[in-house]
């Protein structure tokens, strides 16, 4: 329950001052059924079980499938990946209309060119307020070249790091 007064559009623009990467995740329902979302809530859990987790809003219309399906794919997208990035962070019409992939394990889509891939079995999931955490087991991993697509207070960029 969230304290009287509290502005909950006021904490999220303070969330916004934590700049994350960008991911679209990717999954394959049983009824052959493709999913997919962009998210910035990504993160690593463990190393050993290679574990990562993400989070998905309750009210979203692919979590079903992302409920259902074995594995799933999240791809860690860089800074010329902004089109792909807004095709899945939007609700309606295929999203894989046009877009190239392949099968990953259990079917998931992968895309190419991105800064990392990670096929995930689908382990456990957790309620978490208005969304679902979902955590899962790391089978397949790959990495690329590239600058990381960056979230930061509410727009897309990114950043060149340096050891300076």
């Amino acid at each position: 329950m969230i304290e009287q007064g509290f502005d909950k559009r006021l904490f999220r623009n303070a969330l916004g001052n934590f700049a994350t990467g960008v991911t679209v995740i990717t999954a394959k329902a049983t009824d052959g059924t493709l999913a997919g979302v962009t998210a910035n809530s990504f993160s690593s859990v463990s190393l050993d079980p290679p574990l990562v987790l993400w989070s998905l809003d309750c009210s979203s219309p692919s979590l079903r499938v992302f409920e259902e399906t074995s594995h799933f794919c999240v791809h860690v997208l860089t800074d010329v990946q902004k089109d792909l990035c807004m095709k899945f962070a939007t609700s309606g019409d295929d999203k894989f209309e046009g877009v190239e992939f392949r099968d990953g394990l259990g079917g998931a889509p992968i895309f190419d060119n991105c800064l990392a891939k990670f096929e995930c079995s689908n382990l456990v999931r957790y309620e978490g307020g208005d969304h679902i955490i979902i955590i899962g087991e790391v089978k397949r991993f790959d990495t690329g070249e590239g600058n990381p697509l960056i979230f930061y207070r509410g727009d897309l960029g990114y950043t060149l790091l340096s050891n300076g």
